[in-house]
């Protein structure tokens, strides 16, 4: 799966969103590794929570193509406007919604593929607050709650 081009996001895109780090490239070569089976189950809807920068729903919609939609959720508006200027850079079509999880999704809404590398890093329950980039990270207690 070929990693999207995002060089274009700077360090002050930095402070506001996650930077794609050794987690985002795992899941990456994660997805890539499963790809003849998500092609064989041909997702009409590929949905991201947390997409951060973008890449990784990027990148899927790079590699399977315009027979899957793709969704892209994320708390923080700056996050969700690095989604947006990612995937245009790399000319494919992402939705994108500022939301939590999926407390805003429908129950009609069917999703074929659902990705999501949820916050782990054990922070202060206080650091979970907010919409700000530490939300991409801090996992409370014990990294889960």
């Amino acid at each position: 799966m070929e990693t999207p081009f995002f060089t274009h996001l700077t360090s002050v895109d930095y402070e506001h969103i996650y930077e794609p780090a050794e987690d985002t490239f795992l899941l990456l070569d994660a997805l890539e590794e499963d790809l003849p089976y998500i092609q064989r189950l041909n997702p009409a809807l590929c949905m991201e929570i947390g997409s951060g920068s973008g890449v990784v729903i990027t990148a899927l919609a790079k590699t399977l193509g315009s027979s899957s939609s793709y969704l892209a959720v994320d708390i923080n508006t700056v996050a969700c406007k690095a989604t947006q200027g990612v995937s245009h850079r790399n000319g494919v079509s992402v939705d994108v919604v500022n939301g939590d999880l999926v407390s805003w999704i429908r129950k009609q809404m069917t999703v074929d593929l659902l990705v999501f590398n949820p916050p782990y890093v054990v922070t202060d329950s206080e650091e979970m607050k907010g919409t700000g980039v530490a939300r991409a990270w801090a996992g409370g207690v014990k990294g889960r709650e």
